[in-house]
């Protein structure tokens, strides 16, 4: 049982990152966290007090966006093709697949995210702190991203217009990652990495519970 679970999360993750079960794969949701970056500063001025204020919150907001931008290739084309059934058959639950899929999701996405927010931060003027806060808070609130993301997935899944419907689900419920891990960065929002990582429990929790409970709706 191991043994299937291992490949089936190889395959997910090989899926994500080369972009085979859609266009662009992970390069596609890191070229628009960067270009978000870049052309914020040309939208607002040059003014570095201006950025480096309003600079986290462009940053969180860009890594939603990445996050939902493959939401039509996360669950769908499985769901399409019958896999999920298959793996029912062979005894594999949808709550263990869907927390293996939000595991290939975030690694797809979060870490290169993580890597690239240094371009970002340099791009907003965001201090060495700032960015220390920005990469300890995207550790620990992509991996909430990414299972609301799956979890959307599951639900809109063989829903026609699923993909504009999911964005429109997905963000409400990623409202309290981007206060939390914006608010880290103010003054006395210390407290707002905890509360992050909190409510980044809490969507790992529920997801794989809510989203296999989607699929298994759409079989019957």
């Amino acid at each position: 049982m191991s043994g299937a679970i291992w490949a089936i999360f190889c395959r997910d993750l090989g899926l994500l990152v080369r972009g085979s079960l859609g266009r662009g794969g992970a390069l596609l949701p890191l070229l628009f966290f960067v270009v978000v970056a870049m052309l914020y500063p040309f939208a607002v001025g040059p003014d570095a007090k201006l950025l480096a204020r309003t600079g986290a919150g462009v940053i969180w907001v860009a890594a939603l966006l990445a996050a939902i931008l493959p939401l039509d290739r996360l669950v769908e084309p499985d769901v399409e093709a019958g896999m999920f059934d298959q793996w029912a058959l062979r005894g594999l639950s949808e709550e263990v697949l869907l927390l293996v899929r939000i595991l290939a999701h975030w690694l797809s996405f979060g870490l290169p995210l993580m890597l690239a927010a240094p371009i970002s931060a340099g791009l907003l003027s965001l201090t060495g702190e700032q960015l220390r806060v920005i990469e300890i808070g995207l550790l620990l609130g992509t991996p909430g991203l990414a299972a609301i993301g799956v979890t959307i997935a599951a639900i809109t899944a063989g829903l026609r217009a699923g993909t504009a419907l999911g964005g429109l689900l997905a963000i409400p419920l990623a409202v309290p990652l981007l206060i939390f891990g914006a608010g880290s960065l103010q003054p006395q929002g210390a407290g707002g990495l905890y509360l992050l990582a909190a409510a980044s429990m809490a969507a790992l929790a529920i997801a794989p519970f809510a989203g296999a409970a989607a699929i298994r709706a759409g079989r019957e």
